[in-house]
């Protein structure tokens, strides 16, 4: 009767042993999956153009070169109208992030950048110069360099990057509702994420 009731003592102790195991190994099974479906997603967010804007501009060059001192100068002036479209993007791609499987959380430590480029379309009109001060390539170089600096004012001051933070929020709040669904905590500059992240996004 005694080896009767070790040996069943023994066959619980085995089933126990056995079934923590395979749970164990169950919860590390499914962790990792999260881990893989969280780097997933990220990874599979790549260049996102957030938004699209369109500038007009009419540009009025003019140059002067004295000669032989201030009685005479010989001048070349251009006027020119600009038509530029302006994208602003983000390459998620580049989001610098740390899964830590132990703790359950994802780690954001930096987001690029927004990308902003300019399409500008040049037409020139009334294009004059004197004989003694040409139009060159570098009053060409120097018009499109110009005029490249007055449209990024142009952006800077609209609401198209404004726009585009509203985008970027939309996209990276699917980040939160992943891992929140997980069970998982989003941490981004030392700070928790919750459901305020423009203000975690966007803090001074």
């Amino acid at each position: 009767m005694k080896k009767v009731f070790v040996g069943v003592l023994i066959t619980l102790a085995v089933v126990l042993v056995f079934r923590s195991c395979a749970e164990d190994r169950e919860d590390k099974s499914i962790l990792k999956e999260n881990s893989m479906l969280i780097q997933t997603q990220i990874d599979n967010v790549s260049k996102l153009i957030v938004t699209e804007g369109h500038f007009a501009e009419v540009y009025n060059y003019k140059d002067s070169k004295m000669l032989f001192g201030p009685f005479i100068s010989a001048e070349k002036k251009a006027l020119v109208v600009v038509n530029a479209d302006v994208t602003i993007a983000y390459d998620l791609s580049k989001i610098d992030f740390e899964v830590d499987e132990s703790s359950k959380t994802l780690y954001i430590k930096s987001i690029p950048e927004p990308e902003v480029k300019i399409s500008p379309d040049f037409e020139y009109y009334d294009v004059s110069s004197d004989y003694l001060n040409m139009f060159e390539a570098s009053d060409y170089n120097k018009i499109k360099k110009n005029v490249s600096a007055s449209l990024m004012k142009k952006v800077e001051a609209s609401a198209l990057k404004t726009n585009a933070e509203n985008r970027l929020i939309s996209e990276l709040q699917k980040f939160y509702i992943l891992t929140n669904s997980l069970g998982w905590t989003l941490v981004y500059n030392n700070e928790t994420v919750n459901r305020n992240l423009p203000e975690v996004l966007f803090k001074e």
